[in-house]
């Protein structure tokens, strides 16, 4: 929504350390997005968050802040395109034009900066062909658990079967960190293909709670793209109500 209103809501939730890690991760990201200076300083200081996620998520929100003061960034704030089909308002700005294999190497090398190698991801994602879903797929072994999860969160806005076997390993994965768990389980419910129905059912009884309800949503959504219902989440409602 990119609505200033919300910043003072926002910046609560990223100082509440009894917050749920995943949520003080989503705070500092939404902070990025808004695109608004007044919270680089706050976004520096949680940049050495002891939590990693958040700590990370913060790096990358001031990375995002400096790009957008920057020349390249005033532009497409002045209405050019970065070539994004999905109008998504994402943690970094795509890489400039590339090969998928150079791609590739720059989101797996984990010497680089994470913004250049989320840039690379976000490129591979606007490509949106077979060969660019697999080399994302591959960034499900880098060690970061939040890379790992943005990797999750744009195979499921690509929505290409390919993306599948990742997807359930990264799912399966034991000890593998909720947060990846849960985007791995919303993409496969994105997907929509029957070869994803089996492993949410196994998941949706999960004793990570985060876990088990994106195996429930993913299963509504997996529902909801094979059914003509014209509502979003009916069933879910219907069975809540």
């Amino acid at each position: 929504m990119q609505d200033r209103q919300a910043i003072p809501s926002l910046t609560a939730v990223l100082k509440d350390t009894q917050q749920e890690p995943m949520v003080r991760h989503e705070a500092g990201e939404a902070l990025g997005a808004i695109g608004d200076p007044v919270v680089l300083d706050l976004l520096k200081e949680y940049s050495q968050d002891p939590v990693i996620e958040v700590a990370e998520t913060c790096q990358l929100a001031v990375r995002r802040l400096e790009w957008l003061q920057g020349g390249e960034g005033k532009q497409l704030e002045d209405g050019s395109t970065d070539k994004n089909p999905y109008s998504s308002v994402d943690p970094a700005p795509p890489a400039v034009s590339k090969s998928v294999s150079e791609l590739r190497s720059i989101l797996l090398d984990e010497s680089l900066p994470l913004f250049e190698r989320y840039r690379a991801m976000f490129a591979l994602r606007n490509l949106g062909n077979e060969e660019a879903v697999l080399a994302l797929g591959d960034g499900l072994q880098c060690s970061s658990a939040l890379f790992r999860h943005e990797i999750g969160y744009v195979l499921g806005q690509m929505q290409h079967p390919a993306a599948i076997p990742a997807l359930c390993t990264a799912l399966e994965r034991s000890g593998e960190n909720p947060m990846v768990r849960h985007e791995a389980a919303e993409a496969l419910g994105s997907i929509g293909k029957e070869d994803c129905l089996a492993v949410l059912q196994r998941y949706r009884g999960d004793t990570e709670r985060v876990v088990k309800e994106s195996c429930e949503v993913a299963l509504d959504m997996l529902e909801y793209e094979n059914s003509d219902q014209f509502q979003y989440a009916d069933e879910l409602v219907r069975l809540q109500g």
